[in-house]
């Protein structure tokens, strides 16, 4: 998978920065949308950028490429995942706690009109 998902030579400096680092990153900023009341694709625009970041942190401390279009897709596409998590998980909880007569959890990510 080297060379083809990560650019750095081991694949904890990837897990740590993208995955822990941006995933957390990014499951804040999904949070943050959502009891923001803003839409999703306020969320992408908000991902776009952390994927920016990312790659920065990646050249700053481990000398990777910084505009590689190959790794930014994919740091961006594994942020993007934690991103819209968070956001559902925030706004299943909004809908639900805020409208309770009118919704109920179906699971953490979903609700459904009672």
């Amino acid at each position: 998978m080297q060379g083809i998902l990560y650019e750095e030579p081991s694949v904890w400096q990837f897990l740590f920065i993208t995955v822990i680092m941006g995933g957390w990153t990014a499951w804040r900023t999904g949070k943050s949308v959502a009891e923001g009341w803003q839409p999703y694709r306020t969320l992408v625009i908000y991902t776009l950028l952390l994927g920016v970041a990312i790659r920065f942190i990646h050249h700053a401390l481990f000398h990777g490429t910084m505009l590689t279009p190959q790794y930014y897709l994919v740091d961006t596409a594994v942020l993007l995942l934690f991103a819209t998590l968070g956001y559902r998980y925030y706004r299943t909880r909004q809908m639900t706690n805020n409208y309770y007569w009118l919704y109920e959890k179906v699971s953490p990510f979903s609700w459904k009109s009672k």
